[in-house]
Order: C-alpha cells, then sequence, then structure tokens
C-alpha cells in the first residue's frame, strides 16, 4: 500500500519539498553564518588594535572608525538585498490593500538593514574608557 501511495504525484511533491528547507530559510542561515564570521574577525581585529595602539584610547579610536569604514560587506549584504527583495513573495506575505505593504503574521519586521561601519559600531565601539580588550559580540 504504502508504493501505491507515493506514486501519487501530490504525496511526492510533499515528500521532495519536505527534504530541502525553503530558499527563504537558507538565505537567512546564510546571512546568519556571515554576520556571525564577520562579528568573529572584527573581534579579532578589534583587539590586535588595541594591544597595537598600546591601549590608547585615541590612538585605538581614530585607527578602528578607519577599520569600520573600510570593512567589506558585500556577500552578506547581497545576501540581505535579496532577503529583503524576495521574503515576501517566498513567504507569500499577505499584503495590506490600504497600504501595499507586506503584513507579516507574528507583527515582526522582516527586512534586514545592510551591514556597514555603523553595524560594526554598535558591537565594537570606538571609545575604550574602561580598558577592556573587547567590545560586546551579540
Amino acid at each position: 500500500m504504502k508504493r501505491r501511495s507515493l506514486a501519487e504525484p501530490s504525496l511526492v511533491e510533499k515528500y521532495i519539498r519536505g527534504q530541502v528547507l525553503p530558499r527563504f530559510m537558507q538565505r537567512l542561515r546564510e546571512i546568519d553564518d556571515e554576520l556571525a564570521r564577520h562579528r568573529s574577525r572584527l573581534a579579532d581585529a578589534y583587539d590586535e588594535l588595541w594591544k597595537a595602539c598600546g591601549q590608547d584610547p585615541q590612538a585605538f579610536e581614530q585607527r578602528w572608525l578607519a577599520t569600520t569604514d573600510s570593512w567589506r560587506f558585500d556577500r552578506v549584504n547581497e545576501l540581505i538585498h535579496a532577503h529583503n527583495e524576495y521574503y515576501p513573495i517566498e513567504r507569500r506575505l499577505p499584503i495590506n490593500p490600504r497600504t501595499g505593504d507586506y503584513i507579516t503574521t507574528s507583527g515582526r519586521q522582516w527586512r534586514r538593514q545592510p551591514a556597514g561601519a555603523e553595524w560594526v559600531l554598535e558591537r565594537f565601539p570606538a571609545r575604550r574608557t574602561d580598558g577592556s580588550p573587547r567590545g560586546s559580540r551579540s
């Protein structure tokens, strides 16, 4: 009996779809993985620069701001752009007829902000008054 039920096209399609994560989930995982790699590399750069500056807060701030401005987020920002473009379509989010905006079922914002210097400075601030070796790793 199982052989016959698996031969039905709708069941085969459900089986195949169940084996593969939807593209929006794959993309979100890629974004999270890329951001985690950046956080790790930035944490190392943050510590190394603090040591190289002899724990001088002013020298560190100048050099860290230059580092954050030059840090490249091309790959993750491409993924974020694709997420913002395709997520509502892939999730089949309903549209508010009055505003034309997509409505989320959870009420949370689904758009992701591109990573850049501001993103870095939220996690690894340029001002170091406490002398701690590392910024926030969230």
